[in-house]
């Protein structure tokens, strides 16, 4: 698996690990199966419920309509998945890899919505020989839909549980201050983390305010402290606390 290196626009790098072909191919092979159970299984009650009949006897609009509906789910899929499961279909969170922005943050439905568009070029018509071949050349790993769409798909596997890469000890009467956090994905606050702790080892004020402008744009919260280090921290708290209250 080769690492991606992202430069922000606020000049924090950041570091993922992209992942390998073999584990979107199997994820890949993975929805496809879960596709074919569910096709299995719709036309095997129908079979049996006698709406294989009633279906015959329709004329072909009908035919045609009803069609329709039981592949919408098919047709749908994968848009549907990364759309509600951050970027993750049924068979990338098996394999542990998801979606994200090249920039490193939650991916948006109209970036999964090109992703989705441009499986037709990349996997449709081309039986997955030109996002094969995109993926393979490009240093980003990404298929013609994740260039379109800004996009890449990175391995968690090196994070065993993200959640616990972004836990802070807060006191049961701890008091939030900023509720704007829950805008922060779990990616986010685990990139965020990352960097905060590097910032203060290395008294990196640059980084500290590179943060803090980044976690300004994304939530719209001000930093009224004054000070990024101890804005940081009640961020990450405040993040924790909403979090782990849902």
């Amino acid at each position: 698996m080769s690492e991606l290196s992202i430069n922000t626009t606020q000049n924090v790098t950041i570091n993922f690990t992209a992942a390998s072909l073999g584990h979107r191919i199997l994820a890949f092979g993975v929805d496809l199966l879960i596709i074919i159970a569910y096709l299995i299984s719709v036309f095997t009650l129908m079979a049996y419920s006698g709406l294989s009949d009633t279906l015959s006897k329709m004329d072909g609009w009908s035919q045609m309509a009803v069609q329709s509906i039981v592949f919408l789910p098919v047709m749908f899929y994968s848009l549907i998945f990364e759309t509600f499961f951050e970027g993750q279909s049924l068979g990338k969170k098996l394999l542990r890899i998801k979606v994200v922005k090249i920039e490193g943050y939650q991916a948006s439905f109209g970036d999964y919505l090109i992703r989705w568009l441009f499986r037709l070029i990349d996997i449709v018509l081309s039986s997955g020989v030109i996002g094969l071949f995109a993926i393979i050349m490009n240093k980003k790993a990404q298929r013609l839909g994740d260039m379109a769409a800004g996009t890449s798909v990175i391995s968690l596997r090196n994070n065993v549980n993200i959640s616990s890469t972004i836990l802070e000890e807060i006191n049961e009467d701890y008091k939030p201050i900023y509720p704007l956090v829950i805008k922060l994905s779990d990616n986010d606050a685990r990139i965020i983390k990352e960097h905060f702790i590097r910032a203060k080892a290395g008294n990196d004020y640059e980084l500290l305010a590179n943060i803090t402008s980044k976690i300004e744009a994304v939530t719209g919260i001000k930093n009224q402290s004054g000070n990024h280090q101890d804005f940081i921290n009640t961020v990450m708290k405040d993040y924790n606390y909403y979090t782990q209250s849902m």
